[in-house]
């Protein structure tokens, strides 16, 4: 599973957005994810993935793809 399948599986199964909606463009607040969740999330990929998001700067009006972005750029450091 690719890292845009993992966030966009973890989206709709742990924070019940809807499927559809989970598009690059769509911000995160928008798929039920508040600041709160976002650092759910944040925990998550970082356990998931041995990655350090701590200074990547997110928040729920943070798209999907930008998301997406930050994780690969962990991923590629």
């Amino acid at each position: 599973m690719g890292i845009d399948d993992e966030i966009h599986s973890l989206l709709v199964r742990k924070f019940g957005a809807d499927p559809g909606a989970v598009r690059p463009e769509a911000p995160l607040r928008c798929l039920r994810v508040d600041s709160l969740a976002l650092e759910e999330l944040r925990v998550i990929l970082e356990n998931r993935l041995d990655i350090d998001l701590d200074d990547v700067q997110l928040s729920s009006r943070s798209t999907v793809g930008e998301l997406v972005a930050a994780v690969h750029g962990q991923l590629a450091a």
